[in-house]
């Protein structure tokens, strides 16, 4: 590109110095130290350090050119397999970019390009900024679903209507195929994130939106849009991604070994070279399946019943020496516990009746804050500690009453504290404010989940009164 005049305001308000005065090649390894998350490994730099001798002065033009063409072989099949959308903003302002460089500013594959754009852009209160993805519309549609239907208004009349248009919705996003690219997962059944034609099958999404259809079809009697053998593909495909450590990851099955993180080379991002099993997308794929056999029992009952073993036995290790167990995609002990505690509650180990959900359930009370609530720092995250944070949090403070109900903690004054200052921070027109960020990923990068101060709260309140609250009775323990 020719320089321009905002080429050239560009770099003055980027540069502290001339641009023509600046040696690049001295700042290889530079990064400002508020933004180096996740230093090279000394391995990388010894690779980079050889590999720039080798590009200056070594590598043959032929070999250039070839590795130029199979890496926009592989970007052109990336776009094609996402619709243009890519998986999320900086991969796709990269292959713009190439695609720009290559096919020309004006090509049918820029335009297509430039279609998506809008869909991660929203104005924020410190103007334009850009989402992590293209939306989380499959992944709140469910988690909303799930909300209603625990707090018993999934067959109500006034939500009716709001329950069709999600399972209408869930109906058009599922994959109902896979993808001819042979390096990718095989999605057929499953669900994105977001939209279907981001194109990537995440393992809890398929799992909760299996979860959300089952409810709203079996339990609270919807017409079947989904039928029974759509339902059995995203099982298939489910048994596909479970990882040797028993557990699932995000987008596909552990392919490699963490061993690729000695070659991060992100500066910001921690674990992103591999899968990892997470707890979180474990206890999703755990509880769909136990769900979708109360419905279907027969079918691969026997693999179903060992995928549900081995996740077990992988949320049992996963859990930390003070009885937490880490949040991957939230922030953080909260959210990572109230999901390990449902794991074990579906197969009856409640705080009653086994020690390693008691010394959970008594981490989290330890926890609880004077006013009733929980609260946590994002720098939780990046610690691998609690970090309290200065105010109780209504997310954090859903998690753990959550995770305490689901678990049968005996104490309800604990929990209804939580309830308490819940109720407390709902606005008069029935919404919670805006509090801190919930949502990490890479242990380093915190994304904000908005919905999580509705749809949780709805959860924590509604399962009180239709499950916690009716148990505690049956024990004669519902006095104040």
């Amino acid at each position: 590109m020719d320089l321009n005049p905002l080429l050239e305001q560009l770099r003055e308000e980027i540069y502290i110095q001339p641009f023509s005065e600046i040696e690049f090649s001295k700042y290889h390894d530079t990064v400002a130290a508020t933004d180096m998350k996740k230093p090279y490994s000394r391995f990388l730099q010894a690779m980079n350090s050889s590999i720039r001798i080798w590009e200056k002065y070594l590598r043959p033009n032929q070999i250039n050119k070839a590795a130029n063409i199979a890496v926009r072989n592989l970007i052109r099949r990336e776009d094609e397999n996402t619709e243009y959308n890519c998986l999320a903003p900086v991969n796709k302002a990269f292959h713009m970019a190439v695609i720009s460089f290559a096919d020309g500013k004006d090509s049918a594959a820029v335009a297509r390009h430039t279609e998506k754009i809008s869909t991660y852009l929203w104005q924020g209160t410190k103007g334009m900024t850009s989402g992590g993805t293209n939306g989380l519309q499959l992944w709140d549609t469910a988690f909303t679903v799930i909300a209603v239907v625990e707090a018993g208004l999934g067959s109500s009349p006034e939500f009716k209507e709001m329950m069709e248009k999600a399972l209408s919705f869930l109906d058009i996003t599922q994959f109902q195929d896979n993808l001819n690219d042979p390096y990718r997962q095989q999605r057929k059944g499953g669900w994105p994130f977001s939209t279907k034609d981001n194109g990537y099958i995440v393992s809890d999404c398929s799992a909760e939106g299996m979860k959300a259809v089952l409810l709203l079809q079996e339990k609270c009697k919807f017409p079947k849009l989904i039928s029974q053998s759509r339902l059995e593909d995203c099982v298939d495909t489910l048994l596909t991604m479970q990882n040797k450590d028993g557990g699932f990851g995000s987008y596909e099955k552990a392919r490699g070994s963490a061993a690729m993180e000695l070659l991060n080379p992100a500066e910001i991002f921690d674990r992103i070279m591999v899968e990892y099993s997470y707890v979180e997308c474990s206890t999703a794929v755990l509880t769909s399946l136990s769900l979708f056999r109360q419905y279907y029992p027969s079918y691969r009952s026997r693999e179903v019943e060992a995928t549900i073993s081995l996740v077990l036995k992988y949320i049992r290790t996963a859990q930390m020496p003070d009885g937490s167990w880490y949040g991957s995609w939230g922030i953080c002990f909260t959210y990572g516990t109230f999901f390990a505690l449902e794991s074990l509650a579906s197969v009856g180990e409640l705080y009653g009746n086994s020690d390693k959900v008691k010394k959970a359930c008594d981490f989290l009370v330890e926890k609880q804050m004077e006013d009733g609530g929980w609260g946590e720092r994002y720098e939780a995250c990046e610690r691998q500690v609690w970090v309290n944070h200065e105010k109780s949090q209504v997310v954090n403070t859903a998690w753990a009453v959550l995770g305490l109900m689901i678990a049968r903690y005996p104490d309800k004054r604990v929990v209804e504290r939580g309830l308490e200052l819940i109720r407390n921070r709902q606005q008069p027109n029935g919404e919670w404010l805006q509090e801190a960020v919930e949502g990490v990923f890479n242990r380093t990068c915190m994304i904000g989940y908005p919905n999580y101060k509705f749809i949780f709260p709805i959860r924590a309140l509604g399962r009180y009164d239709t499950d916690y609250l009716p148990y505690m009775k049956t024990l004669g323990l519902d006095s104040p």
